[in-house]
């Protein structure tokens, strides 16, 4: 437990999807927690699961279905190399140069890590977001997400640098 936080429920687990509203195009989902600022809650986050649609393999094309979960609105997808961002996920599928199909990759970045951390991340603001992209598709794709944690109350102070911090770093 992160030092000035009370925790004050059990982990649960919080799951979501967004839909391409279109083949191709940058989609974003917002997640409530339902959370109470007038009491300072915060949600701590354990761990992620980011599970896409797989890309259309076409043939002599690079496809891709991509996903990030972040603590903010983003107006494009997210890297960890952003600091509003919980963990990423892409599928990629390489077919440039290839008569058939081409071949396939995974690449995660924010499941859960292998090592023992007491968290992942806090969320201060009353949401998270979800957001989706492909290329080269020809279908939309979709992504499933999971998000475990457990709330908790930060004394005042504590709160808000959390808030201040988390606003800032969209």
């Amino acid at each position: 437990m992160p030092k000035g936080l009370k925790e004050t429920s059990s982990v649960v687990a919080i799951s979501a999807g967004v839909i391409e509203t279109a083949p191709n195009t940058f989609t974003q989902q917002q997640v409530d927690l339902n959370l109470d600022p007038l009491n300072n809650e915060v949600f701590v986050v354990l761990a992620i699961d980011i599970n896409l649609t797989p890309p259309d393999a076409l043939a002599t094309v690079d496809t891709s279905t991509r996903g990030s979960i972040s603590t903010t609105s983003r107006t494009t997808l997210g890297t960890i190399a952003n600091s509003n961002v919980l963990g990423e996920s892409s599928l990629n599928i390489q077919a440039a140069g290839y008569a058939d199909g081409g071949v396939g990759f995974t690449r995660l970045a924010g499941e859960t890590p292998t090592a023992m951390l007491d968290y992942i991340g806090i969320i201060a603001t009353n949401d998270f977001f979800v957001q989706l992209e492909g290329a080269n598709n020809a279908a939309p794709k979709f992504a499933n997400v999971r998000v475990w944690g457990y709330r908790a109350r930060a004394d005042a102070s504590i709160y808000a640098a959390l808030v201040q911090s988390e606003v800032l770093s969209s």
